[in-house]
């Protein structure tokens, strides 16, 4: 039951209020082609367009804007691979919060540039050789920080679920709902949202073939941990989804589908075309999956998320023209 998991649809209710002039609403697109296509009503909620260029300053700035004065002098810490580091580090900024973030790095040089900008300080390791979670997590407890995790968290859940309650409140009630999957922390608040706003509305989170983590752990009936992926999705390179995140995928969640790397290049060559958007390959997860016929979409109402679009523009140009 929605009582027994880690946050509710009031948690997500009042995230949007913390939110409220600091995320932007971003608005829905439509594309008649693609209708007509597929025989389907496809909203695109564009999250590319969002401040600092992802969904994830939604979940960041909720969670620190919930900590207490002492956890504020003190600072905070994270390991990510961009955009969460990037929405700490200016979620931080706003609130006057002092900055330490973990970044790997191979990370895109984008998004080291925008972290290092917002003021925080940023130190690189290995995510091949290392676990940037518990490099964090170490960090926290000899410096005494405040961990804000890029998806295993209540409050990033709950922010992350506004998402979904913009889309649905701006779009009506939906057949579908489609997000990425990295960690979960996106699609288990964006479940949460829907169930409460559009009952009827069924689930789909979709991840790179190669590292299918989350569809694994479905199946499996618990958590599996993989390998660091090798995929051009490096917003979705996490090793397992958290333990707050399963249980709303268990309930919640139709399934988990998988695209690959290739399919993820033509579904941004497909923006590019169709809708004039830059996004980064995890970005297009969703997409892909409706685009390429891993689900049916005939007759239906469907919310696709488009959830970041920090790529380097030479990278940008490699992957549309390959």
């Amino acid at each position: 039951m929605q009582e027994d998991l880690a946050i509710t649809f009031d948690d997500i209710a009042a995230a949007h209020e913390r939110l409220h002039g600091v995320a932007t609403r971003t608005p829905l697109l439509r594309s008649a082609a693609l209708d007509a296509q597929l025989g389907a009503r496809i909203v695109f909620k564009p999250e590319l367009l969002q401040r600092g260029g992802a969904f994830k300053i939604r979940g960041a700035y909720n969670a620190i804007s919930r900590l207490d004065e002492a956890q504020r002098k003190r600072g905070v810490v994270t390991a990510s691979s961009g955009n969460h580091a990037q929405a700490v580090a200016l979620a931080s900024q706003l609130l006057g919060v002092p900055t330490t973030i973990l970044m790997p790095a191979d990370a895109p040089q984008i998004k080291l540039a925008a972290t290092r900008g917002y003021g925080a300080n940023v130190q690189l390791f290995d995510r091949y050789a290392q676990d940037g979670q518990e490099l964090a997590a170490a960090l926290a407890q000899e410096r005494g920080l405040t961990l804000i995790p890029p998806f295993d968290h209540p409050d990033v859940m709950a922010g992350q679920g506004t998402l979904a309650k913009e889309l649905i409140e701006d779009a009506d009630p939906l057949d579908l709902l489609i997000t990425p999957v990295g960690g979960g922390g996106l699609l288990s608040g964006c479940a949460v949202a829907a169930r409460h706003l559009s009952p009827g509305c069924r689930l789909f989170g979709v991840e790179p073939e190669a590292g299918n983590d989350a569809q694994q752990s479905l199946a499996a009936g618990r958590i599996v941990k993989i390998a660091t992926p090798q995929t051009i999705a490096d917003a979705a390179q996490s090793r397992s989804v958290g333990r707050h995140v399963f249980p709303v995928l268990q309930g919640h969640v139709e399934a988990i589908l998988t695209v690959s790397d290739a399919e993820l290049m033509q579904t941004m060559a497909w923006l590019a075309r169709q809708l004039k958007l830059v996004a980064e390959p995890t970005g297009c997860l969703a997409l892909a999956a409706v685009l390429t016929g891993k689900l049916d979409v005939r007759g239906s109402r469907v919310g696709v998320v488009l959830s970041g679009g920090n790529i380097d523009l030479a990278r940008y140009a490699e992957l549309i023209n390959g």
